[in-house]
């Protein structure tokens, strides 16, 4: 492995469970990290929000939910996400300040992780099928969680290639992500053979929406840094 996630050796903090060779889930935020080891594809991180936080955001008109883009220094999210969350219409307390500390926290061990100074962070509200097709990255390493609706959908090396191939069709084996699971992916730009092949989950028709964080490390794709580049913010109704 090339790059900034090179040099970290993650320590298995809080293993809970294998899934095969290069796939780990673990009990702690710190078991992240071991998406830097050799050999390592996806790191899980299963955990469960408070309930009451999960009730809050299901309940929430899906109009105010967050839908922003944003490339920030870690120390600069809070004050780049705040004016967004009022401007949606997301109501202010508690359940407010848990989610947007969590994405602080997710975006500072991201940082750590990746050695990035700036973080591409997409907090997105979505009622589609998204990226629909089996895929893998074209990065080096991505987080995901979800925070409302279904989660990400994956499958094991062995069954890549059939699901690539056949992608709406594909009726092989199928894994899910739990709602909360934060998930670091490692992707194709690492070298041949990487890249979990992922996608995801159909809604289209359900009347459902998601919300969605999706961190990168700086890429063409980025928007400009903030405070002077925020792409796709959507506008209050």
């Amino acid at each position: 492995m090339t790059g900034p996630l090179a040099s970290l050796e993650g320590e298995l903090v809080g293993k809970s469970a294998t899934f095969g060779a290069g796939i780990e889930t673990y009990d702690a935020a710190e078991g992240l990290a071991a998406i830097g080891n050799p050999g390592m594809e996806l790191a899980i991180w299963r955990r469960a929000l408070p309930l009451c936080f999960q009730a809050w955001l299901e309940r929430m008109d899906a109009s105010c939910l967050p839908d922003i883009r944003v490339l920030v220094q870690p120390s600069d999210l809070r004050r780049a996400l705040e004016p967004h969350l009022d401007r949606c219409g997301m109501p202010p307390g508690d359940m407010r300040d848990l989610l947007l500390g969590d994405v602080d926290d997710l975006v500072l061990a991201f940082a750590r992780i990746a050695r990035s100074d700036l973080v591409d962070v997409r907090l997105e509200r979505l009622s589609h099928d998204a990226c629909w097709k089996f895929h893998s990255d074209c990065v080096e390493a991505r987080l995901l969680t979800t925070y409302r609706g279904p989660a990400t959908e994956w499958v094991q090396p062995i069954h890549a290639e059939r699901a690539l191939r056949e992608q709406k069709s594909y009726k092989g084996p199928l894994e899910r992500l739990r709602v909360h699971d934060v998930a670091i992916f490692k992707g194709s730009c690492v070298g041949p053979g990487s890249g979990i092949v992922h996608r995801s989950p159909p809604i289209a028709g359900t009347g459902c929406t998601r919300l969605l964080l999706c961190l990168n490390q700086l890429s063409a794709a980025s928007p400009k840094p903030w405070p002077n580049g925020v792409e796709h913010e959507t506008p209050p109704s």
